[in-house]
């Protein structure tokens, strides 16, 4: 193997081990957007994150949220096929909230340096701002709008 693909399954190795520790994170995510069973999970897994979640790591994390009073299990089953439903009960809703505000105040840190503030309005611009130069200065906005209303302004 090459040194640049030993450096390529290096980083990818890397980003795996990574987005395993975020499966936990993701298992709560999909169960703040409602009741949901484990198949379900495990699919929608797949779908978003292009990385398969095992019956291994699921069905004990959701033990676990159990035992702590975060999830509660209803058997919903039709005829023959088992089907529990998984959902947060209240206290697992206000663990969630917690865990989401200190997730977003993480991103937050890590986008900071990329975002730009309107001049305007003081939105924070991710990507794709509008920039005119004024008065000999570089500024940037939000949209064309708050550039025109900036410029109205003085």
């Amino acid at each position: 193997m090459s040194k640049s693909a030993e450096s390529e399954s290096k980083q990818v190795s890397d980003l795996q081990d990574i987005l395993s520790d975020f499966s936990q994170f993701y298992i709560v995510l999909l169960l703040s957007e409602g009741p949901i069973h484990g198949y379900g999970m495990i699919r929608a897994y797949k779908q978003r994150t292009g990385k398969p979640l095992s019956a291994g790591t699921l069905y004990p994390f959701l033990q676990s949220l159990e035992s702590k009073g975060f999830v509660e299990k209803k058997d919903k089953s039709t005829g023959k096929r088992p089907k529990i439903v998984y959902s947060l009960t209240r206290k697992g809703k206000g663990f969630c909230d917690r865990l989401f505000k200190r997730f977003a105040t993480i991103t937050v840190s890590a986008l900071e340096p990329s975002l730009e503030t309107c001049a305007s309005c003081g939105a924070k611009v991710y990507e794709g701002a509008h920039h005119e130069t004024i008065d000999g200065v570089e500024l940037a906005f939000c949209c064309v709008h708050c550039a025109k209303a900036f410029k109205e302004g003085l």
